[in-house]
């Protein structure tokens, strides 16, 4: 049986499916909402604490939370100084503190109080697995954010089985 479609259809409808996928963008995840770019270079000017930096992208200033993982507390409001909180929180100064890095954003953008929601990448570092691997942070898992829950689950249980970092330190 031959074919109906001609060299020129096949090219344009080639064409066509190749525009589609680089608009929708299907290997980057969401619900194919744009709300602007999946990533962005930014300055980290301040880290707050182990899981929250103060990031210049562009000329606006944001506050940045890293998606997937929980530091415990150093400056929280009405909250004490958690056991193993100023180690994280002086891991991440030591590591993003006044550098230029990569944030990958989430399907959700922020968080409720109006946080900048990212995975953090300093060059090929992912910065949220390190912390986790290092027994700096807990996996925290909130959907639709969930795209590394299973890698974090894993770091964390190696890091517990190990009694790396809070897990060998602090009580459960």
């Amino acid at each position: 049986m031959r074919s109906t479609w001609s060299r020129g259809q096949l090219g344009s409808l080639a064409l066509l499916l190749i525009a589609a996928l680089l608009i929708l963008r299907p290997w980057e995840g969401g619900d194919g909402r744009a709300e602007g770019p999946a990533s962005a270079e930014a300055f980290v000017a301040r880290v707050v604490d182990g899981d929250t930096i103060e990031a210049r992208i562009g000329k606006r200033l944001e506050d940045v939370r890293y998606i997937g993982v929980d530091t415990p507390e150093t400056v929280k409001p009405d909250t004490p100084v958690q056991c193993f909180g100023p180690r994280a929180s002086s891991f991440n100064h030591a590591l993003v503190e006044r550098r230029r890095v990569r944030l990958v954003f989430g399907v959700e953008r922020h968080d409720v109080y109006g946080r900048l929601l990212a995975y953090v990448y300093l060059g090929h570092r992912f910065v949220n697995a390190m912390l986790v691997r290092r027994g700096l942070a807990r996996s925290l898992t909130i959907p639709p954010n969930n795209r590394f829950a299973p890698l974090f689950r894993k770091l964390e249980l190696r890091a517990a089985r190990v009694g790396r970092g809070l897990w060998g330190t602090c009580p459960p």
